[in-house]
């Protein structure tokens, strides 16, 4: 499976897990996505968000196998549900319950971040928000959280998408 990273920094070709955010959707990980266009899209937004003068999407290949070989904890979501809306919550907290190797599934970005904010502030029910959620395209990420996970990664190249 063909996987891309959007960053501003540099060419990530070896992953460096002491690098990444905490409190993320999924928790603390190295998070790729399926999407070309996605990965285009967060490296541009973050360019700007920082002022740096470039964006790139960086590609790797891994084998789908690895999801379902059962040498890794992988925690797979199939699209918006309660489970899933109540992991990222906990995770964007700090006070994740359970960690995986690899955890797939649609991202929180921040288009929904106002439909999040509601479900936060207990204005929506977790039905309501899951009702919501489903009228976006959300895309979806694989994000990797143990050196071993890691190294599944092949780097593949690095694109320059600076607009």
């Amino acid at each position: 499976m063909k996987l891309y990273h959007g960053t501003f920094t540099a060419d990530v070709r070896q992953p460096d897990l002491s690098k990444c955010r905490q409190e993320t959707d999924f928790g603390k990980g190295f998070y790729t996505t399926r999407s070309f266009e996605q990965a285009r899209k967060w490296a541009t937004l973050r360019q700007k968000r920082f002022g740096a003068e470039n964006a790139y999407v960086v590609e790797y290949e891994m084998d789908d196998a690895v999801l379902s070989s059962g040498e890794y904890k992988v925690k797979h979501f199939e699209g918006a549900t309660k489970e899933w809306l109540e992991f990222v919550f906990s995770n964007r907290k700090g006070v994740a319950a359970e960690t995986y190797d690899m955890a797939m599934g649609p991202v929180a970005n921040d288009s929904l971040y106002a439909t999040l904010l509601l479900y936060e502030r207990g204005v929506l029910s977790v039905e309501a928000t899951i009702a919501q959620l489903k009228t976006y395209v959300l895309f979806d990420q694989l994000s990797f959280h143990t050196p071993k996970a890691i190294e599944t990664l092949r780097f593949v190249k690095t694109v320059n998408v600076h607009e």
